[in-house]
Order: C-alpha cells, then sequence, then structure tokens
C-alpha cells in the first residue's frame, strides 16, 4: 500500500501545479552502486542497472524543484578486495533500492528547454527522500549467516549534472549523485570494518545513483500568441 500511494503521489503532483510550459517530465537509465561496509572507498564500485521517472518545476532558468522515482540494483563482495581481513570475512550481499525523492536544482548558467538557441549548463540538486531497502546478505562465519533485509529509511540526495536543450522541449541530462543514508545494516553488516580499512565519508552505507535524463515538455500551442512566438517558431542553429 505504501508504494501506491507515493506513486499515486508521484502521478498526481504533475496535474496539481499550473503551467505545463514551466514543466519537464524526464525518463533515467543508468546505473547504481554502494559504499559501505564493505566497499569502503571504490566509487563506482560494481554498477547494476537503474531506471525512473521525473518531474520538474522550473521556477524560472535558474532554479527549479523536482521529484523522481527510481530504483536500481545494489551488491557488494568481499572477495573482491585483497585485504586479509575482508578475505577472511567474506561477507557479501545483493538486491534492489527504490527511491522517492524530492529536491531543489539550481542551474549555474540560465536554462531551458524552450527558445531558438542551445541551452546547456552545469547543475546541482538536493533535497530529501525516502528508500526502501530488500537485500540478501551472506557472512560465512557469523552465528547468522544469510540475513534478508526489507526496510524504509530517510536519506539526503545531492547530485552534479550537465543539461542540454536539443530541440525546442527536449533536453539531455547526465547525472551523477550520491544519497547519503542514516543506517548501516542494509549490506547486513553494523559497524563491522577493519580498523586500517573504514569508510571515506562515515561508516553509515551510501548509495548512488549515474546516467542520463531524457525530457520533454507537454504543452498545447497557442496560435497567434506573441508570449509563445519564441519557442513555437524555428530554432537558430
Amino acid at each position: 500500500m505504501k508504494r501506491i500511494y507515493w506513486l499515486l503521489l508521484f502521478l498526481y503532483l504533475p496535474y496539481s501545479l499550473s503551467g505545463q510550459r514551466v514543466s519537464d517530465y524526464g525518463v533515467f537509465a543508468g546505473t547504481s552502486s554502494y559504499l559501505g561496509d564493505i566497499n569502503p572507498n571504490r566509487m563506482l564500485y560494481s554498477p547494476s542497472l537503474a531506471a525512473g521517472i521525473l518531474y520538474r518545476y522550473n521556477f524560472n532558468p535558474r532554479q527549479a524543484l523536482r521529484t523522481s522515482l527510481f530504483y536500481g540494483g545494489i551488491e557488494a563482495y568481499d572477495i573482491n578486495f585483497k585485504n586479509n581481513f575482508q578475505q577472511t570475512r567474506k561477507a557479501e550481499f545483493y538486491g534492489n533500492v527504490g527511491e522517492w525523492a524530492i529536491q531543489f536544482e539550481f542551474n549555474f548558467l540560465p536554462f531551458s528547454t524552450q527558445g531558438k538557441t542551445w541551452d546547456y549548463t552545469p547543475y546541482l540538486a538536493a533535497g530529501v527522500g525516502i528508500a526502501f531497502f530488500n537485500t540478501t546478505s551472506k557472512t560465512p562465519n557469523s552465528p547468522q549467516k544469510t540475513t534478508d533485509i526489507k526496510r524504509y529509511d530517510p536519506v539526503i540526495p545531492f547530485s552534479i549534472g550537465f543539461k542540454v536543450n536539443m530541440y525546442k522541449n527536449l533536453g539531455l541530462e547526465a547525472e551523477y549523485g550520491f544519497r547519503k543514508t542514516f543506517c548501516d545494516t542494509f549490506d547486513g553488516l553494523k559497524d563491522f570494518v577493519s580498523p586500517s580499512d573504514v569508510g571515506w565519508i562515515h561508516n553509515n552505507d551510501w548509495y548512488s545513483f549515474a546516467g542520463v535524463t531524457v525530457t520533454w515538455k507537454i504543452y498545447s500551442k497557442l496560435a497567434g500568441c506573441p508570449a509563445y512566438s519564441d519557442e513555437d517558431s524555428k530554432r537558430k542553429r
């Protein structure tokens, strides 16, 4: 029921906001990865497939608010690391993470998928969200060798990216984002790391999404309205 509630909220939000000409819809495809007790510092370690959808409301060419639903795989294996501690422990985990988030987005340059020129800009995004973890962990040398974990946790998502206006209402974005969690258990381990091999940020587990998003605007052309003559006219090369 909780999943259905969030999905309905996501679908309802675009219609509850006025002005489709300032709204973007998007589809994300890329990878997801993990940082934590098994992988303390390798960026983009063991990437898995990820996908998602998003809705963005643009307040102006530099500021926007977006909501998104992302889903991807996460996994890690001690045997991939050469230190003696992990080679002896032989822990591993695998599973999936689903996320609903709201983020404020700031463009360093004025940007819009409307107009006659090729707009582009780097951007930053940060906000709040909730994640659902569904993972299975295995630790051969522990009393409980296999553990199934299903839990909801708050997260703080933040991202850096680059976007370009490809054609009128069509945009393309490349983004890499980290998610700070407030738990240390979705990998099946809690405060169980080698003293010489701790995480580079904090002992809590993290996950990330990296990939590309195609966005578009949906609007009805207002014939004869000079306010929209720029986006309805032919683009300059």
